[in-house]
């Protein structure tokens, strides 16, 4: 239903705000950036629908574990809605409301962002102040995954000490897994690293995005060895370059 309510929102705010979006044409040009990225990393984000494209978007809209997630791909304004709860962030701060105070279990915080940034992949790893490392390669089932390290400079983002090891297919330069490690409540760098395979995708309007992830167990050598669990799926995904309203990430109940 709410994905109904937010196709008849597009096509409302495109009918009557053609004029200003023409105004703001020349302005979104000059928003994508022409970072010049490692050439690893850079065939990676082409051969997924390409960066430039990708950073013409306004919007990304899917549904995980019951749970509708839309952000917004400028700004990262977010907002979730559940049978039981809504939380989002309106660009300021982060709210949460919930028919009952055991309806939402997790961080608010830490959550409000969690799926988009595991479900946006390669293309989160195009932010602002990166630091891309290569690594050694991830041996799986006899292939050799290319790997590389992606740091933050200080002071960047909540968690500036998390990392993330991309690993991509030698050959398709597709991407097939992610590691990364989770800093936000020790407020400390780690060793002590996840892993999951993408190896489910399918075309999001010219974009390669999962449809499923896989997180594995690991050996001590770091390896994956086996899934820890059933895949988490993605469905009713939208990509569009149409902006919503200022309103649409607000708490409404205020």
């Amino acid at each position: 239903m709410r994905k109904l309510i937010l196709l008849i929102l597009l096509t409302s705010i495109s009918f009557s705000c053609k004029t200003e979006q023409k105004k703001k044409s020349l302005e979104e040009k000059k928003e994508v950036k022409n970072t010049v990225y490692p050439d690893a990393i850079a065939a990676v984000f082409e051969k997924h629908g390409g960066i430039a494209a990708w950073q013409k978007q306004r919007f990304l809209t899917y549904t995980v574990k019951g749970e509708e997630h839309t952000t917004d791909l400028h700004s990262r304004k977010a907002l979730i809605t559940s049978e039981n709860y809504s939380l989002g962030f309106d660009g300021k701060e982060v709210w949460l409301q919930q028919k009952d105070s055991t309806a939402f279990k997790s961080n608010p915080e830490f959550y409000y962002n969690l799926y988009f940034y595991f479900y946006a992949m390669p293309f989160v790893l195009a932010d602002d102040g990166i630091i891309y490392t290569d690594v050694a390669p991830l041996q799986f089932e006899g292939v050799s995954y290319p790997g590389i390290k992606i740091a933050y400079k200080a002071n960047v983002g909540v968690s500036p000490d998390d990392n993330y090891f991309i690993y991509y297919h030698p050959e398709t330069k597709q991407m097939a897994w992610l590691g990364y490690t989770v800093t936000y409540f020790s407020k400390k760098p780690s060793d002590k690293f996840n892993i999951i395979r993408y190896n489910d995708w399918e075309n999001v309007n010219g974009f390669l995005l999962p449809k499923s992830i896989t997180w594995y167990n690991k050996n001590e050598n770091g390896v994956p060895t086996e899934p820890a669990g059933e895949p988490v799926q993605f469905t009713s995904p939208l990509i569009s370059q149409a902006p919503l309203a200022d309103n649409f990430f607000k708490n409404q109940t205020k």
